[in-house]
């Protein structure tokens, strides 16, 4: 975990915690008997796939290249190579036919995601000047069938695949890019430490985790943890860090004059100065941990330092968040995975739940009080002073802002009745328009094919009443995720039918 401090050692807004790269490995396919019957041919395969493993490094990944597998014994001798690199992915590039004899052993003896890339050299054959080896230059899709058709027989899952061309194929990079993407996920996610302070507010019961069932499913591990080392990093926090965080604040927050709402006012000097002193004694705490991400919710006892720190962690999770590390309001761990998930996707990820139903305009209020990812706000982000937190107890500095505008994708993780977790996953649209001023985050959401038919369609997932906000419309790239996790995922239907 970075220091995210800059050079003078204190808070730094705006950079991201660094993160170790995912492990790709590349291997190649081909058959042997093509050597000897086309001169240079096989040159022309390693030329192929130095190319595909140059356009992988070009996406903050470490590659490792296993070399071209021609025979079935190589490929026998590819798996412990494969088992012993500690990878997140694997590409099969199918340089030209294969016979499945050098992918049968490795599909069936290897857990981590395989992707079958089948891009070939030349957009389409010269046909008046063709020839075999033209066509085996070009024949990457030729093996397609043969290896999807020998995972099904081995009893796993038929690989994603990328179909496209070497050169010059948007679609073919952006698949590519895609699987770099979510292998960064598996890759953060196997080695994540995710604390968790108190518990789910009283009732919630959608909101309860098993924090073993979590470390099954994702691999990370929940650090329980007490809410005394943030309060200690509180009373001991140092007045010039504090001094210049509060400048920092300012400069990045728009702080407005109140509006309707009578609990929220301009932000005043007393909760600038305790947001201030709770950020650094946040970011003390997570170091010190060695946290990647928070869940938290703690009340403490009226009138006590640990309620006064505790409920006004909200600008030091926002700012958090923004910059890599997930933090979630409610103690609600299982969407600050959602959160993490989103993330590492590059897409944000925001702590959200359903705000009212506009039926005049057709859209529904998606946000939350407490922590958010400012990274995704549309123009700056507002902090207020809220005289109370509803349904919560304290009092201080609250974030407010609105998502992007734009395509938008929802995530919820929910446990089913036998204890697993499911993913449940929808698109919409976040559009232009005012929300309420009360120091929450709000967005105006449409969804297809309308927001009433669309919510019973939500609903009826069984999610957890949180969720995960991002931006773009990445529902297909969850669902691979998902799949390559062992969880089950529902995709919202958002056509007529």
């Amino acid at each position: 975990m970075s220091t995210d401090t800059n050079q003078q050692g204190h808070f730094s807004i705006s950079r991201r915690q660094s993160h170790s790269p995912a492990r790709i490995g590349v291997f190649g396919v081909a058959y042997y008997k093509y050597w000897a019957q086309f001169e240079g041919l096989l040159e022309d395969m390693y030329k192929k796939q130095q190319y595909f493993i140059e356009k992988i490094e070009t996406r903050a990944v470490e590659v490792i290249d296993f070399g071209l597998i021609d025979t079935v014994q190589k490929a026998y001798e590819l798996v412990p190579k494969l088992k012993a690199a500690n990878l997140d992915m694997i590409f099969c590039d199918m340089v030209t036919y294969a016979t499945s004899s050098t992918f049968g052993i490795i599909i069936k003896s290897i857990d981590i995601p395989i992707v079958l890339v089948a891009l070939q050299p030349d957009k389409a054959m010269d046909y008046s000047r063709a020839s075999t080896y033209m066509q085996l230059y070009n024949d990457d899709i030729c093996s397609l069938p043969e290896f999807a058709g020998v995972a099904a027989r081995m009893g796993k899952p038929v690989p994603e695949m990328i179909i496209g061309t070497l050169h010059n194929d948007e679609a073919a990079d952006n698949r590519v890019a895609e699987f770099c993407r979510i292998a960064k996920v598996l890759h953060d996610l196997k080695t994540a430490r995710i604390g968790h302070i108190g518990h789910p507010i009283e009732a919630m019961l959608d909101m309860h985790s098993d924090a073993t069932m979590l470390t099954a499913f994702f691999g990370a591990h929940i650090v329980q943890c007490e809410a005394n080392g943030i309060v200690s990093g509180f009373k001991e926090a140092d007045n010039a860090t504090v001094s210049i965080l509060k400048e920092d604040i300012l400069s990045f927050f728009d702080t407005p004059d109140p509006s309707s709402d009578p609990i929220a006012e301009k932000l005043n000097e007393a909760d600038l100065e305790t947001a201030a002193k709770a950020t650094v004694a946040l970011q003390k705490f997570v170091q010190e941990k060695e946290l990647d991400g928070l869940a938290y919710y703690y009340e403490g006892e009226e009138n006590s330092l640990e309620r006064l720190v505790m409920s006004n962690l909200i600008v030091g999770n926002s700012l958090l968040t923004s910059r890599g590390f997930p933090m979630c309001g409610e103690s609600d761990l299982k969407t600050c995975f959602a959160m993490f998930i989103m993330d590492r996707l590059g897409i944000g990820g925001s702590f959200a739940e359903f705000h009212p139903v506009d039926f005049n305009e057709g859209f529904v209020l998606v946000g939350h009080d407490g922590p958010h990812n400012i990274a995704i706000a549309d123009g700056k982000p507002v902090l207020r002073s809220l005289q109370k937190y509803h349904g919560k107890y304290g009092s201080g500095a609250s974030v407010e802002f609105k998502i992007k505008e734009g395509p938008i994708t929802m995530l919820s993780i929910s446990s089913t009745y036998n204890g697993k977790l499911k993913f449940i996953i929808a698109e919409g649209e976040s559009v232009a328009g005012p929300i309420p001023p009360t120091g929450n985050t709000n967005t105006r959401g449409f969804f297809k094919p309308d927001v009433r038919t669309f919510l019973y369609r939500w609903m009826k997932e069984g999610p957890t009443h949180h969720f995960a906000l991002g931006v773009g419309h990445h529902a297909l790239t969850i669902q691979k995720i998902g799949a390559y996790l062992g969880i089950e995922t529902a995709l919202v239907q958002t056509t007529e039918n």
